[in-house]
């Protein structure tokens, strides 16, 4: 969503902020109307010879969950600094072959909000993890199929957005393309 340009923030949050805005009605009448804005977010699908690396994270508000590496970008960044340096925080992996695989706004009526997943290539661990205090994050392998496993699973911290592009590669019969993709040689 783009905030209109007449639009009042009128509260500053710590990770959200909240715009305000006169709209006309078709009725002739006006209303007010609402959006939230936040940091622009990463995901990463980091792959190491013929296996996907997912992480297991403890957060204090979660239970712990299996998915990809990712957060929010930091002012300034683009999505793909973004994605660099969470996963190598996160992770202590980079990558010289990074691929866009898609964007995602999965709010587009009330957030300004975009997700950006990316696919890195032939990953190699140069660090310790660098994680935030408030995350326990425990990256480990799988194949393929136990990736695709997890995307669609209900429990899965991954968005409905991403599990819902799975899905439809399944049932498309195009998750071999996925994989392709993943890994090209």
């Amino acid at each position: 969503m783009k905030i209109p340009k007449q639009a009042k923030k009128v509260f500053d949050g710590v990770i959200f902020d909240v715009y305000h805005w006169e709209q006309d009605m078709y009725d002739g009448s006006k209303a007010t109307f609402e959006a939230l804005k936040r940091p622009y977010g990463t995901r990463i699908i980091p792959t190491q010879g013929d296996k996907i690396i997912v992480s297991k994270e403890n957060q204090p508000t979660q239970e712990e969950t299996i998915g990809t590496f990712g957060g929010r970008m930091d002012e300034g960044e683009t999505p793909l600094e973004g994605a660099k340096r969470e996963l190598l925080e996160e992770s202590g992996l980079v990558s010289d072959d990074w691929e866009l695989f898609v964007e995602h706004e999965p709010y587009p009526e009330k957030m300004n909000f975009k997700i950006y997943t990316f696919i890195a290539r032939d990953c190699k661990k140069i660090q310790e993890q660098t994680e935030d205090p408030g995350e326990k994050i425990k990256p480990f392998a799988v194949d393929f199929e136990s990736f695709i496993d997890i995307v669609l699973d209900k429990s899965s911290p991954i968005t409905k957005e991403f599990a819902l592009d799975i899905f439809r590669m399944k049932e498309a019969g195009t998750l071999e393309k996925f994989r392709q993709r993943l890994f090209p040689n």
